[in-house]
C-alpha cells in the first residue's frame, strides 16, 4: 500500500517538527523514521482515516496529555502511537515534549525486553502437511525458532479453516526456500 498520498501536508508538518530535535532521519521498513545513536525513536505516517506519530519505546513515555495508544492491543508491546485526524490537532510544543522524552529514555537505555514465550503448538492441518512431506518437514525444522514461530502464529491467527489453508499454500514455497515469513521487510 502506497501511503505517500495519505495526509501529505500533515505528515510533512510532523516531519518538520521531528527534524527540529536533531534525530537522524532514515528509512525503516520503507518509511521515514528517526533514530538516536542508531536506535529507533519515532516515525510518522499517513493512513486512510488518520495520520500518526509512533514511538518505538512509547511504553516508557509518561504521556501527560493521554494521547498515546497501543496500535494493536495484545500484539504490540512497546510501541505507542499518537493518532491525529486533522491538521488542527498538531501541537508542536506537545509533540516536541514527547519526542524529547523519548530521546531521554533512549539516553537512559530504557528499552523493552521481549518476554520469552513457550513453544507454539503446530496447527493440525499444517502438522498433516509436515507428516506427508519429509522435505517440507526438514525445511521447517531447519528454520530458526523465531521464523518457525512467525509461521505458526500466522497460521493460528486465521479464524477460518479456508483462510488457514490459503495461508499454508502461500508459506509452503517460502519454507522450502528457507525464507522467513517477513524476511522481505528486514
Amino acid at each position: 500500500m502506497d501511503r505517500s498520498q495519505n495526509w501529505p501536508n500533515e505528515v510533512q508538518r510532523l516531519l518538520e517538527i521531528i527534524r527540529k530535535t536533531g534525530l537522524e532521519e532514515t528509512i525503516k521498513w520503507g518509511e521515514k523514521s528517526f533514530t538516536y545513536k542508531g536506535r529507533n525513536v519515532v516515525g510518522c505516517l499517513g493512513f486512510k482515516n488518520h495520520f500518526v506519530l509512533w514511538f518505538y519505546n512509547g511504553v516508557f513515555l509518561s504521556d501527560p496529555y493521554k494521547v498515546l495508544q497501543n496500535a494493536q492491543e495484545g500484539k504490540t508491546k512497546a510501541m505507542r502511537q499518537w493518532r491525529f485526524q486533522s491538521a488542527e490537532e498538531i501541537d508542536e510544543i506537545k509533540i516536541l515534549e514527547y519526542v524529547r522524552e523519548a530521546i531521554q529514555n533512549e539516553e537512559e537505555g530504557r528499552v523493552w525486553k521481549p518476554e520469552k514465550t513457550s513453544e507454539i503448538e503446530i496447527p493440525a492441518l499444517f502438522q498433516e502437511k509436515l507428516n506427508k512431506d519429509s522435505q517440507l518437514k526438514s525445511s521447517f525444522e531447519s528454520l530458526s525458532s523465531f521464523k518457525r514461530k512467525e509461521y505458526l502464529e500466522y497460521l493460528i491467527t486465521a479464524k477460518r479453516e479456508a483462510t488457514q489453508i490459503s495461508r499454508m499454500e502461500k508459506i509452503i514455497p517460502m519454507i522450502l526456500e528457507g525464507k522467513g515469513l517477513n524476511d522481505k521487510y528486514r
